[in-house]
């Protein structure tokens, strides 16, 4: 591990089990990818032909005809929905957002409509598309997305996420069926994916992926799919596009990091947190009001997190009390709390350093034995967390 920069710049030296979260930094860069950026970083580059030999790395991985790297993921969704709108129709894409052409309706599945830190149909409607909702929250049927296509229909959207409703809406395959027979194309959201094949290999259009979660480069988006689609997309970059560009450093840094996933001893990785969950899971057997379970990723990514459900009355304390304790604690623990309000959080062991498994483990130990001696239950109302939520966001810069 290299020397900890955080405490000279007065950075809380946090320790992540949330998962791969922007809000956190994503992911710990693999050496590969810094060491591309480096050596990229001092020399002057052709951009385009940058992205030319990036598209090729990432058609090897995808299976795409072609692909290239912009900001983010969020990014890439803006960009592939601005391509469908404009084609190649570069006054077209000049004159986005504001004039766009007829056909600009982009279909999304409600339960698919979650943030990841900002709206998804917000990232449809910078690129001048009209987020048509297919379905309810809970229900979308064949029937909905059939009469929901019109001639104005550019496109439609399909969110891969924990954060979606995962009953009762159509699966990708059913949905690119229906778009496909009525000439749409079909863009996945696949930010915080780990198979890079299967989305394309299903049928959708355009994949989209992080750079900086499980893949380990630096904060980026890769877009990948059909040539046609994908130039169109490229093509935002002299639109829309341009305040989401990406330096060479990071198009270099994503080329070696999507290599070094051909040769990643995945088998290892899984093994070694795996021994994380299970030695998590020894540490907090037998304390009252806790049930440690370990769980499979609910989009079947290759890993597990442990779900702690915590009973308040047995534990003193709540769940959420439990999380924001090992959050201001010293060191820091996120944990993985977006459903903390049902009584559980998860640890997620994916961007973990050598030892700090042994750090979550004391902290949590030190923090439900003071609850334990607590005389009354530490339970906080659960609205104060979503009254205060953002008053770090509002306030900044102190």
């Amino acid at each position: 591990m290299s020397t900890d920069i955080r405490p000279s710049l007065g950075l809380r030296p946090v320790i992540n089990v949330s998962g791969t979260m922007t809000s956190l930094g994503a992911s710990i860069v693999v050496p590969e990818a810094i060491e591309a950026m480096a050596s990229m970083l001092p020399h002057f580059v052709e951009i385009n032909d940058l992205q030319r030999k990036a598209s090729a790395v990432i058609a090897r991985l995808t299976g795409g005809e072609a692909g290239f790297v912009t900001a983010s993921c969020s990014a890439g969704i803006s960009l592939a929905v601005a391509g469908a709108i404009t084609g190649n129709n570069l006054l077209a894409i000049e004159r986005l957002p504001d004039v766009v052409p007829e056909k600009n309706e982009v279909l999304v599945q409600m339960g698919h409509v979650v943030s990841y830190g900002a709206p998804v149909d917000q990232a449809i409607r910078l690129a001048g598309g009209k987020v048509v909702l297919v379905g309810q929250a809970t229900s979308t049927h064949r029937f909905h997305m059939e009469n929901a296509i019109t001639d104005k229909t550019a496109a439609a959207v399909y969110v891969v996420s924990h954060h979606v409703v995962d009953y009762g809406l159509l699966n990708l395959k059913e949905f690119v069926e229906i778009a496909h027979a009525k000439g749409v194309p079909v863009i996945v959201d696949a930010a915080s994916e780990y198979d890079l094949r299967i989305f394309l290999e299903q049928g959708a259009d355009i994949a989209l992926y992080s750079g900086h979660k499980f893949l380990g480069g630096p904060t980026s988006g890769i877009v990948a799919g059909r040539k046609e689609l994908v130039r169109h997309a490229f093509l935002q970059n002299m639109g829309i596009g341009r305040g989401m560009k990406v330096g060479k450093e990071s198009i270099f840094g994503v080329m070696a990091a999507l290599e070094a996933w051909e040769n990643r001893d995945h088998a290892g990785i899984r093994e070694r947190e795996t021994g994380y969950l299970n030695f998590w899971k020894r540490t907090l057997d037998g304390r009252p009001g806790l049930t440690a379970l370990i769980e499979p990723d609910p989009t079947n990514n290759p890993l597990d997190r442990l779900r702690l459900i915590v009973d308040p009355e047995q534990a003193h304390i709540t769940a959420w009390d439990l999380a924001d304790a090992l959050a201001k604690g010293s060191p820091p623990i996120i944990v993985r709390d977006h459903e903390v309000e049902h009584r559980y959080f998860y640890l997620d062991p994916c961007n973990l350093h050598p030892g700090e498994e042994k750090i979550v483990a004391e902290r949590l130990a030190q923090e439900l034995d003071k609850a334990r001696a607590s005389n009354e239950i530490i339970a906080t109302p659960i609205e104060n967390r979503s009254r205060h939520r953002f008053d770090g966001a509002l306030r900044w810069p102190d």
